[in-house]
């Protein structure tokens, strides 16, 4: 069964793309930000685009009405201003849009970060299914891991679905299954992901793979996570940051996906790294299409009563009169896992006034690190210092 999707908060268009890849297609794409605009009139010329959710005064007649609504307000790194902010609080425009069509949509799919289910107490979540109950939705929602999906990323994404007709469980709960991740003490033998800017109460080290992907800081400065290089690779540097075609891979898109923003009037490279750092893994949304194709099944027998006052889980969902917690891990599969070096094709050198603000921070802290690594950050910034070897 393929649906007919509307995508608000398209971005760069990470879950139509999945969807399209599962046999779906877009009839609207809806975004704001020029750039992501000129993405989308590239790389899905055929799909008509509106610029403004809040000027958009009806949906077509669609299965599926989807979106990654901004996150700025509710992610740990953002402004934590909450479901009320300015940003994250658009999403009350996709639930505007989906009161007014009669009879609603068959789906509705949206996503977000996982500290939504942690701010405020979890009010963005209670705040989105009371809406979705009081329109006679059905809902279940799963934080879900890219990983499960073979991208060597460790990102964590709140996927929220809910249906008048059918059940979502169908879809978010049909798969399960142990997640495989590399021990500790492994790390010697792949490359390993860390935030360079991070050193003193964090590290986002991740083992075969990078932490989650941000979008940047406010201003459109790039930060990528930097990678240490494996013991043994044949790489000069020793600390490396994922080239902006990387990342785009890193996230499911082709290389060179974000072209076009790049060419619109005013554009900075740092804003192709906010819109890929803010989209959709797109095999992430594609697993989702999957089951929306062709549900499973689901055995709620063992599932168990959230109680007023619990904090939000890893998985749960309403029949519209009772919240329930599944006891599910955040890896519904576990596809094939391509290697951190593999993505790793037009890397750069950590620069030595980056590395040195990381290893100052790291050893006035109290962090405990992987054994050698600090050593090979001070390999790394004694070769940056040194600066590039004569010509021959």
């Amino acid at each position: 069964m393929t649906h007919s999707v509307v995508g608000l908060f398209a971005g760069i268009a990470g879950i139509e793309l999945g969807l399209a890849r599962s046999g779906h297609h877009a009839e609207l794409l809806c975004e704001l930000d020029p750039g992501a605009l000129a993405v989308l009139a590239d790389r899905m010329p055929e799909v008509p685009r509106h610029a403004d959710i809040r000027t958009l005064r009806s949906l077509p007649r669609v299965d599926v009405v989807a979106g990654g609504f901004p996150c700025q307000d509710l992610s740990q790194a953002g402004r934590t201003a909450g479901i009320a902010g300015s940003r994250s609080g658009l999403v009350d425009e996709a639930l505007r849009l989906v009161r007014r069509k009669r009879g609603g949509p068959r789906w509705l799919l949206l996503e977000n970060v996982p500290f939504m289910l942690q701010l405020d107490r979890g009010r963005a979540m209670r705040h989105l299914t009371e809406a979705l109950e009081e329109m006679g939705y059905r809902w279940a929602y799963r934080v879900v891991d890219a990983r499960a999906f073979g991208l060597p990323q460790r990102r964590l994404r709140v996927v929220l679905l809910a249906s008048r007709t059918e059940d979502p469980r169908t879809v978010l709960f049909a798969d399960d299954t142990t997640p495989k991740l590399p021990a500790p003490e492994e790390a010697d033998l792949h490359d390993c992901g860390f935030y360079w800017t991070e050193g003193v109460r964090g590290l986002g080290w991740a083992i075969n793979a990078v932490p989650t992907l941000k979008g940047g800081s406010t201003i459109g400065i790039a930060s990528p996570p930097a990678v240490r290089r494996r013991p043994g690779s044949s790489d000069a540097y020793r600390v490396v940051t994922p080239g902006l075609a990387d990342v785009e891979r890193l996230q499911g898109f082709p290389a060179g996906w974000t072209n076009a923003a790049g060419e619109v009037p005013g554009a900075r490279v740092g804003h192709r790294w906010k819109l890929v750092g803010n989209a959709v893994p797109v095999p992430m949304a594609a697993w989702v299409g999957e089951r929306l194709a062709e549900p499973g099944e689901y055995d709620a027998g063992h599932d168990r009563a959230l109680r007023p006052g619990d904090a939000w889980p890893v998985a749960a969902w309403s029949d519209g009169g009772r919240v329930r917690r599944a006891d599910l891990t955040t890896w519904p599969v576990a596809l094939p896992y391509e290697h951190l070096e593999v993505f790793l094709r037009e890397p750069k050198p950590l620069s030595a006034r980056a590395t040195a603000g990381f290893l100052r921070r790291a050893e006035a802290g109290t962090l405990r690190f992987v054994e050698g690594f600090l050593d090979d950050v001070r390999s790394h910034l004694a070769v940056m210092q040194r600066g590039p070897a004569p010509a021959a």
